[in-house]
């Protein structure tokens, strides 16, 4: 195994790295956006970036062009389009009011998603694990995105000041490098008598974002982030249920 990976690290395949270029190109575009203080364009373009993002593994995989030099490079477009861009929006959006406060949280979240995808990389890729351990950072960068098109909804057109946007930056950089468990939905474990169900379902989500995408986009992502935390509530509370604290008093 050692003697074959410097032959799959210097691969290049350019179909997959085109997927990633363009998350990368789009990442880019957002923040020239936030510069000339269109927030709107920079948040939409943001969201482009993350389906380049999930497409390029994808294609990577049914493609049979998987590589190290790929993952690297993914990593590297990752930390720009969900690291960078979403934090220079925030600043220039609604952190530059709190001065020091302000970009140091933008520089705060910048560094808490380089540290998230270092440790990423440096987990087994092997693992047969379905769940992300810490949010994901482009569903952090999705949160962020969201923020800006429910607010521009509800007629917030430009820069705003509350602090509840300068909590969200912390609270996303805090659950990015936790031990919360989010579902991937890589490898949904669904049975063939529910698959018209989620199908149904899935259908009328669309119609809904189709219909209100500011609100819906909005709601999606706030319930996913939240899922972390009420999941990890919920499997201390099973535990608590199979071992209650007399019962663990009474072995030891």
């Amino acid at each position: 195994m050692p003697d074959n990976q410097p032959e799959i690290s210097s691969k290049f395949y350019p179909l997959p790295c085109m997927f990633t270029l363009a998350c990368l190109f789009f990442g880019f575009y957002s923040m020239i956006a936030s510069v000339n203080k269109d927030f709107k364009t920079a948040a939409i373009a943001i969201l482009v970036a993350a389906i380049f993002d999930g497409l390029d593994g994808r294609v990577a995989r049914l493609t049979r062009t998987t590589s190290q030099f790929g993952v690297e490079l993914d990593s590297l477009c990752d930390m720009v389009s969900f690291g960078v861009a979403p934090a220079l929006m925030a600043y220039l959006w609604a952190l530059h009011p709190y001065g020091s406060y302000g970009w140091l949280a933008a520089f705060f979240y910048v560094a808490i998603t380089s540290l998230r995808l270092a440790r990423v990389n440096s987990q087994d890729s092997d693992s047969e694990n379905k769940d992300f351990v810490g949010l994901p950072c482009p569903a952090a960068a999705a949160m962020s995105v969201t923020s800006v098109l429910f607010s521009h909804y509800l007629g917030i057109v430009g820069e705003v000041k509350h602090i509840s946007l300068l909590l969200l930056v912390y609270l996303l950089s805090y659950l990015m490098v936790s031990t919360h468990r989010y579902l991937s939905f890589k490898k949904p474990a669904v049975g063939k008598f529910r698959t018209f169900q989620i199908l149904v379902g899935l259908l009328l989500i669309f119609i809904l974002i189709a219909a209100e995408h500011e609100i819906m986009l909005f709601a999606i992502c706030l319930l996913y982030i939240a899922s972390g935390p009420a999941l990890a509530i919920i499997n201390k509370t099973r535990k608590l249920k199979q071992n209650p604290p007399d019962q663990q008093d009474h072995l030891s």
